[in-house]
């Protein structure tokens, strides 16, 4: 398939390099910045270029993946093309095509990409969704060509999905954040936690979140919990600890 790729952050790189590898031909890269454009575009045997109305007209998918602020206006920018267009976001619905494109569908990959670490795509499950049962079909193919994990949803499960992904990943990585600042603050190592990250993620494969659970907060001790809000002098982070306590305690007793 004949692609071009409108965008070159995390997602499109680790996008457009797994499909370069399983045969696809990225024809041209597109980002606002040069320097972006040209790095993705070398790896992948593309064109670079920086103005949206050079973007070629013939290909078979067109894959926007960009801020969603900058999505529409890039839509209204785009030269009239053949092919499938599609975007990437969790939180934007398929109608933001609507006016802009007739075939259009949204290929939502449900995982966290950095440029600089390769991920498995086989084993991620992408979203999918499309305008018509024929473009769906088309986006099902594709899909499989680089994983196992063709999901059709609709826009608003989507957005819910999108919703605890920032739970799962971006507030829980915040969270390492916080405890590498505290034990940088105390001259330890963050990989002193690496086996205890490890644990809790295994252990979720087997049991639900809520029967995994441990700590101070599901019987609210008191005493080790006040310790520890004692230990903290960033007000944020007693904020953040007090609020969490309180709403592992409730959903224990909720689900008791």
């Amino acid at each position: 398939m004949k692609i071009v790729f409108i965008g070159a952050g995390n997602l499109a790189t680790n996008l457009a390099r797994e499909l370069y590898s399983k045969g696809h031909q990225i024809l041209q890269v597109y980002s606002r910045t040069e320097e972006s454009a040209k790095a993705l575009a070398k790896s992948v045997g593309s064109m670079a270029i920086t103005n949206i109305a050079q973007t070629e007209t013939g290909a078979d998918l067109y894959v926007f993946s960009v801020k969603d602020s900058v999505l529409e206006q890039l839509l209204a920018q785009m030269p009239t093309t053949s092919g499938l267009w599609v975007h990437t976001a969790g939180s934007m619905p398929l109608s933001v095509f609507g006016k802009y494109h007739d075939d259009h569908g949204v290929i939502y990959p449900f995982q966290t990409f950095s440029k600089e670490r390769k991920v498995d795509f086989s084993e991620i499950p992408v979203f999918i969704e499309a305008n018509s049962d024929k473009n769906l079909e088309l986006l099902e193919n594709w899909v499989k060509t680089f994983s196992r994990k063709a999901i059709p949803l609709s826009s608003e499960k989507r957005k819910h999905i999108h919703l605890c992904g920032v739970f799962a990943c971006n507030f829980v990585n915040h969270l390492y954040a916080v405890a590498e600042d505290i034990l940088a603050s105390q001259d330890i190592q963050f990989d002193v936690l690496l086996p205890l990250i490890d644990e809790t993620a295994r252990k979720v494969h087997e049991l639900s979140p809520k029967d995994a659970q441990t700590g101070p907060a599901i019987r609210y001790d008191e005493n080790v919990i006040n310790k520890h809000l004692s230990l903290l002098a960033n007000g944020n982070q007693k904020l953040l600890y007090e609020l969490l306590s309180k709403n592992i305690h409730e959903t224990n007793k909720t689900n008791k």
